[in-house]
């Protein structure tokens, strides 16, 4: 499900990284007529050229690193909350992969897209067909907390018979401004995760976990 939403950032990061390039479009080439690049006009592209993507250079640096948060990978919600076993489950769900691509030059700020793979189990104790999971994409300033929160709730849907299904959610915009040109998308991380209840969470940290098997829906995941 494509979601038209924008994660914008309010804030300029003062510190400083190592720049470097992220694609292959900062490569040396050979012009035509031995002209050399010190002999080369350079223009920066104007706004318009901005505007309808006419703008070849080279990123400033790298993408920011993406991940996702592993206490909050994974989701199982038990019809009663005490009775921790997998003829209790309702519903599970798993964060499968996060992938992106970032574009900034000059002093721009960080544009990035994001698509988010997921799977999702109806359990032996589900009641419905239909289920709204809520999920959280987070910029932060590497190692530390989140600088900007964003949610996202994905309604899922079972066809008759089915166990396990399997959405990719895609972020379409999320901006991250920078202080100036020195400041690489290394600085930064884009986490994402599950939103989950305390005990939920607890769930997670204890290392437990119960998976929905496609195949024959009786056995518990490792």
């Amino acid at each position: 499900m494509k979601l038209p939403a924008a994660l914008m950032l309010s804030f300029a990061l003062a510190a400083t990284a190592a720049c470097g390039t992220s694609n292959d479009r900062g490569r040396t080439i050979e012009l035509p007529g031995g002209v050399t690049p010190e002999e080369q006009e350079v223009r920066e592209p104007s706004w318009l050229d901005r505007m309808v993507g006419n703008d070849d250079r080279p990123n400033a640096g790298p993408c920011p690193l993406m991940g996702v948060l592993y206490d909050n990978a994974r989701l199982v919600d038990f019809a009663a909350p005490d009775q921790v076993r997998y003829a209790n489950i309702e519903f599970t769900g798993e964060m499968q992969g996060v992938r992106g691509l970032c574009r900034y030059v000059g002093t721009d700020p960080i544009v990035m897209n994001l698509e988010i793979d997921m799977a999702f189990g109806r359990g032996p104790a589900a009641t419905s067909d239909r289920q709204t999971y809520r999920y959280w994409v987070a910029v932060t300033r590497r190692g530390r907390a989140p600088i900007e929160k964003a949610y996202f709730d994905v309604d899922v849907r079972w066809d008759r018979g089915e166990a396990v299904t399997t959405r990719r959610e895609q972020i379409e915009r999320i901006v991250i401004p920078r202080a100036n040109e020195e400041i690489s998308g290394e600085n930064f991380e884009i986490l994402v995760g599950f939103e989950l209840t305390p005990e939920q969470l607890q769930f997670n940290r204890d290392g437990r976990r119960f998976r929905i098997d496609a195949g024959d829906n009786v056995a518990p995941g490792q």
